[in-house]
């Protein structure tokens, strides 16, 4: 403040020396990953920025900083991570390569913090859903220092649970139910899919072990007979597919399918509904970055977290290893440490 009382101007608005609110360089972002050109962003903002017109270069910054910040995002050591699940599944929006519009699988994997809020470890494009791409994705969550987590949940993708227990001996694998239904279904004539999911359905939400064990087995006895090819799909699934009767039952909503990164997946497909396809590789992993980021998705806690296992104490530390002691073996991915409950700790 100066001697005669005044004082220098500021705007409580726009931060000294910026020339754009926040909210203006999330919109021209948006407008730009969506697909539309810097002329068509220049035109869509024109009517609020007249006083500080839009330069081409002033989008290529933008976005060159936020390429710089993913960048930095995907290579960020994951050592200070205390996750106790992994979601991992993928999905391919439609992307322009060259004149043409083509699927691309895009790889997303969803941790679970030990104190139940879920967290964005990593996204990439891949040529394919295929056991090596998902190999690669685990590779790199070790190689950032992610250490070991209970549990897995996947979609079911050939090769995956290897891949898990290859690099984490130990991690518990639980295969999604919704995915293995399509599975089914796609066995099955059409005339017999809905008996076939009401079955299905009784197995996978019975409200006790034995009530999903006795409805497990009657539904093998039964398909074995009516379509003998859903029999042995379900048969393939194996334990994988009821890993969730070991948890609490207060998770079992959460743990039977990857749904948990539904909400990614949903918020990324009503962006781009009125889009034919994306501009490019690059604009779907910035965008798919730039969401959860923004708080333009804000993700809660899983169903019952309060039962999530607790921090292993030293003394099991030392008995088991570094973040051994919550972990499950890979064998039977059931039996470890459990306590008076039959609930792994």
């Amino acid at each position: 403040m100066s001697v005669g009382g005044t004082r220098e101007w500021q705007s409580r608005v726009v931060p000294r020396y910026q020339r754009r609110t926040e909210r203006v360089d999330e919109a021209i972002l948006g407008l730009y990953l969506a697909g539309a050109n810097t002329r068509r962003v220049k035109s869509a903002l024109s009517p609020l920025l007249t006083g500080a017109p839009l330069s081409k270069d002033a989008v290529s910054r933008l976005v060159g900083r936020m390429t710089e910040d993913f960048e930095s995002w995907r290579s960020r050591e994951l050592a200070d991570e205390d996750i106790v699940y992994l979601y991992l599944d993928g999905w391919c929006p439609k992307v322009r390569i060259g004149k043409r519009r083509e699927r691309v699988p895009v790889l997303v994997t969803l941790g679970v913090r030990r104190d139940g809020e879920r967290v964005v470890l990593d996204i990439r494009i891949a040529g394919d859903e295929s056991a090596a791409a998902w190999g690669e994705v685990i590779a790199d969550l070790v190689r950032r220092k992610l250490r070991a987590p209970v549990l897995a949940v996947i979609d079911g993708s050939p090769g995956m649970p290897e891949a898990l227990c290859r690099h984490w001996p130990k991690i518990a694998i639980q295969r999604c139910t919704v995915h293995k239904l399509r599975n089914l279904a796609a066995k099955a004539p059409v005339s017999m899919r809905e008996e076939l999911s009401e079955d299905y359905r009784r197995v996978i939400y019975g409200k006790t072990a034995t009530e999903v064990e006795k409805a497990r087995a009657a539904f093998a006895k039964k398909w074995k007979l009516r379509c003998p090819a859903v029999e042995r799909s379900f048969k393939e699934a194996g334990d994988d597919l009821f890993t969730f009767l070991r948890f609490p039952t207060s998770q079992w909503k959460a743990l039977r399918t990857t749904n948990a990164l539904e909400r990614i997946n949903e918020e990324f497909r009503r962006r781009t509904r009125t889009q034919a396809s994306l501009p490019g590789e690059n604009s779907v992993l910035l965008l798919l970055f730039g969401l959860p980021r923004s708080g333009k998705i804000k993700m809660r806690k899983i169903d019952g977290w309060e039962d999530l296992p607790k921090r292993p104490t030293k003394g099991e530390e030392a008995a088991y290893g570094h973040e051994s002691a919550p972990e499950l073996t890979s064998k039977k991915r059931l039996h470890r440490l459990t306590d008076t409950t039959g609930v792994p700790v």
